[in-house]
């Protein structure tokens, strides 16, 4: 009886998803780090975290950046009755003493150009860079958690308007082009 309740607690445990290792960096600190995983064809994906700012001084993630993709930070915005995402060229505030998440179908980090998919369970590391604390290296795993198409991340992107965003040179993988337009 031991045995069995043992093997399947270790079951159970192996079968959730990996907690990433919540970082610190002077009044920030930043928690449940991760990406959405790909097909292999698939050329984009989010990358998603909290950031809590424990200071009494607001502050702002500046960019991010990767050598596996291009990556914006962007915003998911309903207009017209359609998910459209907006990059945050100015940034995003974390306030003092407040938190922000960057979630599916909210803030997110926009990873674009991918040349191979992020399998489930693949880790990458992705740099923030934050105004007053500077660079912070994360690292990323790719994950399928439940609920994301809920919250908005599986939306079809060839209803998104990319007329307002700018994905360099990336192909979608469904025919339709970038536009390279503000």
């Amino acid at each position: 009886m031991f045995k069995t309740l043992t093997l399947t607690a270790m079951i159970a445990a192996f079968s959730l998803p990996a907690m990433a290792e919540d970082v610190t960096v002077g009044d920030l600190m930043i928690t449940d780090t991760w990406m959405r995983a790909t097909t292999s064809v698939a050329r984009a994906t989010g990358g998603f975290f909290t950031v809590h700012n424990h200071g009494d001084t607001d502050e702002r993630l500046l960019s991010a950046s990767t050598d596996f993709a291009m990556v914006q930070v962007h915003e998911t915005v309903m207009q017209d009755g359609v998910n459209r995402m907006q990059e945050q060229t100015n940034g995003v505030v974390i306030p003092a003493g407040g938190s922000v998440s960057f979630a599916p179908g909210d803030y997110h980090l926009m990873l674009m150009g991918l040349e191979t998919g992020l399998p489930m369970g693949e880790e990458r590391q992705i740099t923030l860079l934050f105004e007053n604390a500077g660079e912070v290296v994360l690292n990323f795993e790719a994950e399928m958690r439940q609920g994301a198409a809920a919250q908005g991340h599986d939306m079809d992107h060839g209803e998104m308007d990319h007329d307002t965003m700018d994905h360099g040179d990336m192909e979608h993988g469904d025919g339709h082009e970038a536009a390279h337009d503000h």
